[in-house]
């Protein structure tokens, strides 16, 4: 029997977005040479949207080279500070309870769908002891440049490949905390658990569609009976 949650990373499961910001601000030091002035705002979105939108608003002209130099500029920034990501981060409230209960279901795949890029996303959960919950092989990462929706499609993809089972909209759900993460799961045909931990209102996540809204994780046992209600396991291939 299988299912696949997918988790969203920032704001659902942890909190470490001073750092983001330091790293974001030495990144567009190294490849633009200039100092960070505005930082657009994530709500949601992936690595690869906010860096252009960051380049824009900083009156830079986007090239085609300035997406990877800016990723690999960006993951080396934030490496250099996983060893402050738990004394000056956090973890959200419930966290590592309702992943290490959701995992307890039977045959339940646990990975990330992220705006964070995949070596950013693994240090944050590593800093938490997060990771072991999750198979980061199946996730869905912000450097990909895929609109959500269609990155939850390939995670269920790579999910597939290495379980041998059909993940599609019966069996998959995603657990995040903002109305794009909604829109995202909505339009790709999966549940969607949302959490009102983040910057989207209870109100907000219910008008995007969410499937149940939550106050936060603080409740594992409402987590494992939202996940289950709202997924049909199916056998293995």
């Amino acid at each position: 029997m299988s299912r696949l949650v997918l988790w969203n990373v920032d704001l659902t499961l942890v909190d470490v977005s001073i750092l983001t910001r330091e790293a974001y601000a030495d990144a567009f030091r190294q490849v633009t040479g200039r100092p960070l002035v505005k930082l657009t705002q994530h709500n949601g979105r992936p690595d690869s949207e906010i860096i252009f939108e960051t380049l824009a608003i900083n009156d830079i002209v986007a090239e085609d080279a300035h997406l990877p130099r800016f990723l690999d500029a960006l993951a080396e920034a934030f490496a250099a500070r996983r060893g402050r990501l738990a004394r000056e981060g956090r973890m959200m409230r419930g966290a590592a309870e309702t992943l290490r209960a959701v995992g307890g279901l039977g045959g339940t795949v646990q990975s990330v769908l992220t705006g964070t890029i995949r070596s950013n996303a693994v240090h944050k959960l590593k800093a938490f002891k997060l990771d072991r919950y999750v198979d980061f092989e199946v996730g869905g990462y912000g450097e990909e440049v895929y609109p959500k929706a269609t990155l939850l499609q390939v995670a269920q993809g790579r999910a597939r490949q290495k379980y041998g089972a059909a993940f599609d909209g019966t069996n998959t759900v995603l657990i995040g905390d903002s109305a794009r993460d909604v829109q995202a799961a909505k339009i790709a045909g999966a549940s969607m658990v949302a959490v009102a931990t983040g910057r989207s209102l209870p109100a907000e996540l219910r008008e995007a569609g969410a499937d149940v809204v939550l106050p936060d994780l603080s409740d594992p046992s409402a987590v494992v009976a939202a996940v289950e209600s709202l997924t049909t396991p199916v056998h293995s291939a």
